[in-house]
This record gives structure tokens, sequence and C-alpha cells, in this order.
């Protein structure tokens, strides 16, 4: 049995250690918001946060997340009011939507350490995570507009 915290409620699953988060998220707890993409950790769809921190789902394994706080795409709001996505539907950043629960989380954790990223930072910060459709200037875009409305929130 490993104990962890779910986007802010206490969870305690039977699984097999070594399972990846991923599957555990998906198919244990039903959150199916974070996505399987190459299962390599190098796309970036899978991203979710453990105890604020970006991580890649897919290769992570669930005694990674014992004792901690997981965050996935349907912890940051129960109205899709945060920040991040309000400015995602603004700059209609999503084309096929794939990849963007990992894009959204990974824009977050960088807002959380860089609350004013300029374009260096963003394009450093976000490069591990893939759009094939390549909306990235939208990307780019929406951080910036989700860091100014962050700032006035502030």
């Amino acid at each position: 049995m490993i104990e962890f915290t779910l986007n802010g409620k206490a969870q305690k699953v039977e699984a097999d250690a070594d399972m990846p988060l991923l599957w555990v998220l998906r198919d244990v707890l039903g959150m199916t918001g974070t996505k399987y993409g190459c299962g390599m950790a190098m796309c970036g769809a899978c991203t979710i946060h453990i105890d604020g921190q970006p991580i890649r789902s897919c290769t992570t394994p669930l005694s990674a997340a014992k004792g901690k706080a997981v965050s996935t795409i349907e912890g940051l709001s129960d109205d899709v009011s945060h920040p991040v996505q309000e400015a995602w539907r603004e700059h209609n950043v999503p084309q096929c939507g794939y990849c963007q629960s990992g894009q959204i989380m990974s824009a977050v954790a960088l807002l959380n350490s860089n609350p004013q990223p300029d374009d260096a930072a963003i394009d450093e910060y976000m490069q591990g995570n893939l759009c094939r459709c390549g909306t990235y200037p939208r990307i780019k875009a929406a951080i910036k507009s989700a860091a100014d409305k962050l700032g006035r929130k502030a």
C-alpha cells in the first residue's frame, strides 16, 4: 500500500511499487487528463508535479510518490480558471490538444519558479515538451499572458 496526496486528497494505492505513476493515475485512480505520449520521458505529455516539481509520470514509479504531494492537470482548478488555463484558451493554444496537459503543467512549474520569464527562459524550460502541431509561438504567448495575470493577482 502506497500513500500520497493527489490534488489535495489523501490516496492509498495498492499496486506494484514499480508501476509507472502514469498508469496508476489513469488506470487505477481515473485521472485521465495526464496523457501517454512516448513512454520514455522525452515528449512531456505525461508531465505532472511531485511536491511542486515537474516530472514525467511515464517513467516515474509509483514508489516515488510515497508520502508526497502529486498534482495533475485536474488539480489546477475545479473550473478551469487557473491563469495558465485561461491564457491557453485566450491564445487558442491547442490544435489537436494531446500534449496540452503536459505543456500546461510545465508552464505552471516554470511560472512558480520564474514569475516573469523572458523568451529564452521559456524556450529553455519548455524544450522538453513536444507539440506535434507546432503551436510553440502560441504557447510562449500564453505563458507570458499567464505571467501577467499571476502578477496582477499577487
